[in-house]
């Protein structure tokens, strides 16, 4: 196969195909070098034709919480009272701009995912 861009849904299933011949080629040899350039041409095609939707807010807390070992007594300080964080994560409460500053500023989680309608 040469390497060109990949412009078709046949030339992602061969780039691919190549990929799993070449998946266990070495570093610093030309197998390695044709791997990487051909692992970063399906990256980037699959950015353009397979995007995922971002979560909405409360996927984004309860993948946060689950990947992190925490629990909604966790998120008190940044959404507000027990009661409140259950209201949110049960989707009877929307985030309000402070709840969704705090998460991001001090949780580090996307500001444009916890603005999403839900």
């Amino acid at each position: 196969m040469d390497i060109r861009p990949i412009k078709t849904e046949g030339d992602y299933e061969a780039a691919l195909a190549e990929i799993e011949r070449l998946f266990d080629a070495s570093s610093e040899t030309p197998d390695g070098d044709r791997l990487e350039v051909l692992m970063a041409l399906v990256e980037v095609y699959e950015d353009e034709h397979y995007s995922l939707p971002d979560p909405d807010p409360v996927e984004a807390l309860n993948y946060y919480m689950e990947s992190r070992g925490l629990t909604r007594r966790d998120l008190e300080p940044y959404i507000g009272t027990r009661a409140r964080v259950s209201e949110v994560l049960n989707r009877k409460r929307p985030l309000t701009l402070n709840m969704i500053r705090r998460l991001n500023s001090e949780l580090g989680i996307s500001a444009e995912v916890l603005i999403a309608p839900y």
